[in-house]
């Protein structure tokens, strides 16, 4: 059983939803991706993505026309296995096609880079068994690339991210629902101050990096929401 958190990009409004391992994701057609397959490793009873990035998938596989094993797609930070600020842990990132044979892996990739319906399609050559595409959104915080600039008002599933990190560091957030508020403002304001970074509620670039790179691969603490 997995408690879900949707990003709504139409009505910039996060959504709940308890779903099955065998149950379809929320927005998902034809059962086409479930939760187990979405979770991945991941070990979580709590997961996010967004409207959009669901709708994408469900065009992705009309589009390629047969099932595609998923490798890889949501984690948490504190589970580690990706980037300073991996698409994974926003829950709009797939690793997928690692039973293709080579020739197979290269036309999935073909067919998903033509259909220019994702924000990202990682390089063949970067990805050596695996097709990886995502579907980030937001302009980044930092010059080279990344989440976004978080400040108080701001909805969506990196703010999950951020308040997932902070509670995991220790500086309670009072929830984990992608709602940036007062409280979440007071911790961001909190961990600033104690790791001697500009004290002004707003998870820029600095602020992203230090809490990810603090949280990324070190596991649950006794103060992570889960």
């Amino acid at each position: 059983m997995a408690r879900i958190l949707v990003f709504n990009n139409d009505t910039d409004r996060m959504e709940v939803y308890t779903r099955n391992e065998a149950d379809p994701m929320p927005y998902n057609v034809k059962g086409t991706l479930r939760v187990r397959e979405f979770r991945g490793s991941s070990k979580s009873n709590i997961l996010w993505t967004t409207k959009r990035t669901m709708q994408t998938w469900n065009s992705q596989r009309y589009i390629y026309g047969a099932p595609i094993f998923v490798g890889f797609a949501f984690r948490r930070p504190y589970e580690g296995g990706h980037g300073n600020q991996s698409q994974h842990y926003a829950g709009t990132a797939f690793d997928v096609g690692q039973t293709l044979s080579l020739a197979g892996r290269r036309n999935l990739w073909e067919i998903t880079n033509s259909a220019r319906i994702w924000s990202y399609v990682e390089p063949l050559s970067q990805t050596p068994t695996w097709v990886h595409f995502d579907k980030r959104f937001g302009i980044p915080a930092c010059t080279s690339g990344g989440y976004p600039l978080l400040r108080r008002g701001s909805i969506s599933n990196y703010v999950c991210i951020a308040q997932d990190d902070l509670n995991t560091l220790g500086f309670s957030t009072g929830g984990l629902d992608g709602i940036f508020g007062a409280k979440t403002q007071s911790a961001v304001r909190n961990y600033q101050q104690r790791t001697g970074l500009t004290v002004d509620g707003i998870i820029g670039c600095n602020t992203w990096r230090a809490l990810q790179e603090a949280v990324i691969g070190m596991g649950k603490t006794g103060t992570t929401i889960n």
